[in-house]
């Protein structure tokens, strides 16, 4: 039997707060935003990779020009390296040839992606990997707009000859260093941003063991709160006369 005054615990008016054993939900974190004079210094780096890797590719590309005969090889470390002028119409490996223009949007596209991606540089490896990447994709877009035979259209410069495999330029060499850091970033579980995967984990680790050591516990592990501390407390709980 209940006494009058007590509340049985489906006559409890909705919305009411939760007992002192109920738990809410995790609120997600916000991601920790990056402090503005370590991004200008992270964009400084990236822009200063972006334009030393264009104008390094572009001022190898016209002295290939000129100093080169097409088809031409010359043999620097015999048949390991050497240097063979090549005007490529298509992709990498002469992939894609006669689609030139379809190879320039795609590569404005990736400039614009990369462009608004790092907007959110916070880590210094991502700001390697994406100045080399935007450097080298520039340098090829370059060539698309601005060489022979016309706009959209124009044939990119290789020179650089690996084996008998396949012809590149400088911009080649950017592009696919900057392929491998992004790989060996993401592999480790950094961000564009700085933030890493871990740290996350980490932190919602600690919280979680913070939580459930509060008080002192019985001997089954609950908290002591829980327990039962004999006939006087458990009437006062159950309502029981």
């Amino acid at each position: 039997m209940t006494d009058d005054d007590t509340a049985l615990p489906d006559e409890r008016p909705d919305g009411d707060a939760p007992t002192a054993g109920a738990t809410a939900a995790p609120t997600p974190a916000a991601p920790a935003a990056v402090d503005p004079a370590r991004r200008r210094r992270l964009l400084r780096v990236f822009g200063a990779l972006t334009a030393g890797v264009l104008l390094v590719d572009q001022l190898t590309k016209v002295w290939a020009v000129a100093a080169l005969r097409p088809g031409e090889r010359t043999p620097l470390l015999g048949d390991l390296f050497g240097l063979q002028l090549v005007r490529n119409d298509g992709a990498a490996l002469s992939i894609a040839s006669g689609m030139t223009w379809v190879l320039t949007l795609v590569a404005a596209a990736v400039v614009v992606v990369i462009v608004r991606v790092s907007r959110r540089l916070g880590s210094p490896g991502w700001a390697v990997a994406l100045g080399l990447l935007l450097g080298g994709a520039l340098g090829n877009l370059v060539d698309r707009m601005v060489r022979e035979p016309g706009p959209l259209h124009g044939h990119v410069i290789d020179f650089l000859a690996y084996w008998r495999l396949f012809i590149g330029n400088v911009a080649d060499i950017a592009i696919v260093v900057a392929a491998v850091l992004v790989v060996w970033l993401t592999a480790r579980g950094v961000h564009v941003d700085g933030t890493r995967d871990g740290a996350s984990d980490a932190a919602e680790d600690g919280a979680g063991a913070g939580d459930a050591g509060d008080g002192p516990a019985d001997a089954a592990g609950r908290p002591a709160a829980a327990v039962d501390d004999g006939p006087g407390t458990a009437r006062g709980r159950d309502g029981a006369a």
